[in-house]
């Protein structure tokens, strides 16, 4: 049936709109009521949890967030259920204001608002699934139909076992051909020329990290700065301009050290550096180190919230503003994140070394977002794990990424999943 309607051609200015009938009328009243609330995490992935949304529909839209997966579990359960079972599941914005206002938790990417963004992307899922367009299509239409990728190198088990934090030492073997982590530091010459035959024309690494412990990161030596740079000479030997490379410096350090970074970097054309400084809210920090070096400032996947963002911006703290949906308040605040990006004529570029769910919301606001450049993907995990738990993965040609074409986010949960030995089920109704 047409939601169309018209308006009597006896209403005069001013006054309320006159249906020709009433079906119009109640085709635009008639609620998509949620019913249930299910949230799914396995064993093998502890930092992963899926949130499945139902409504009276039949319809149901899949989220996802990241670490701390239990606690999003009690949130979800013992706080957001209560608040949502029973609203119309198409009042998205008015949802997420509810959800992104809670009483704590409201400040950075609390277990509060990485719940809340789990429900924001399902909602979204579900909108897409309503009407039969993608989610980037429910949420403003493309800027694009596809983006160039940029490959985060790092290993198959990066961010399951804390491998992230891991020292990777040069007798370390790589377990496949994509355990970029071990590559980078052992020959990342090596891994430019590969990527760059798979078509990727861009790589994040991050060598600096493993001296950041020692001294909490406060103070960095001449002699372990060198070390730090090396793969990015490597990297320039090999392929020379050909391959744009991104340096991530994980908030792990004090404003001196970054400082030691950026400059040393700023002769090997980095295209950014992502996160410098510990406390990425720190705007008036962050602001001050920028307007000291000359290497692009990328932030912040750690932020949330609009608030946060725009005053990042508004401080001329960073170039690149890099947003995790699943961390920030969902595909709703990531979207108003965009705007202001594109306000301040800001690049946006979409975090992604999570999970697949991620991901797909992630690509859906790059095609969306004006100012998008890039979208983050790791050729490690997707060509392992992260087909094992999801129906569809982005689709990259010569280091593109291509729009998804199925109705909402366009992938699903494997229906194997919730009958895993170590998977845990929960619903709320």
């Amino acid at each position: 049936m047409s939601l169309a309607f018209a308006i009597d051609s006896s209403t005069a200015i001013g006054e309320p709109f006159k249906y020709r009938d009433n079906s119009s009328r109640d085709a635009l009243s008639a609620m998509s009521t949620i019913t249930k609330l299910r949230t799914l995490r396995i064993a093998e992935r502890p930092n992963l949890i899926w949130v499945e949304v139902e409504t009276d529909e039949g319809l149901i839209g899949l989220g996802e967030t990241f670490r701390g997966a239990q606690a999003v579990e009690a949130v979800i359960h013992e706080q957001v259920a209560s608040q949502i079972i029973g609203q119309d599941s198409r009042r998205i914005d008015a949802i997420s204001r509810q959800l992104l206002n809670p009483y704590v938790g409201f400040q950075g990417a609390s277990a509060e608002i990485r719940a809340a963004s789990a429900v924001d992307i399902a909602l979204w899922d579900i909108k897409g699934k309503r009407h039969g367009i993608p989610v980037h299509e429910a949420i403003g239409g493309a800027n694009r139909l596809e983006i160039q990728a940029y490959n985060t190198c790092a290993g198959y088990s990066y961010n399951s076992d804390n491998a992230s934090r891991r020292v990777i030492s040069r007798q370390d073997a790589p377990q496949g051909p994509y355990d970029d982590q071990i590559a980078f530091n052992q020959d990342a010459g090596r891994l430019a020329l590969s990527l760059l035959e798979e078509g990727y024309r861009a790589m994040k690494i991050w060598p600096f990290d493993v001296f950041a412990a020692a001294t909490g990161g406060q103070t960095l030596s001449l002699a372990d700065l060198k070390k730090g740079l090396e793969p990015f000479r490597k990297i320039r030997q090999a392929v020379g301009d050909e391959i744009e490379v991104m340096c991530e410096l994980h908030s792990l350090w004090g404003a001196l050290p970054a400082e030691r970074i950026c400059r040393a970097l700023e002769d090997f054309g980095v295209f950014w550096v992502e996160d410098p400084i510990n406390r990425m809210h720190d705007v008036e920090a962050l602001a001050d180190l920028r307007s000291r070096v000359r290497v692009p400032v990328c932030g912040s996947e750690t932020l949330s919230g609009s608030t946060q963002f725009r005053e990042l911006m508004a401080a001329n703290a960073v170039d690149i503003v890099m947003v995790d949906p699943a961390w920030c308040g969902g595909l709703t605040e990531a979207r108003k994140i965009a705007a202001i990006a594109e306000s301040h004529r800001r690049a946006l570029a979409p975090h992604d070394c999570t999970g697949p769910v991620t991901l797909m919301a992630g690509l859906h606001l790059a095609l969306h977002a004006s100012t998008a450049i890039y979208q983050e993907v790791v050729r490690a995990t997707l060509s392992t794990w992260y087909r094992d738990l999801v129906t569809e993965l982005p689709v990259i040609e010569r280091g593109m990424v291509q729009a998804p074409v199925l109705p909402g986010l366009g992938t699903a949960l494997r229906p194997e999943i919730r009958l895993r030995a170590d998977a845990t089920v929960r619903e709320s109704a």
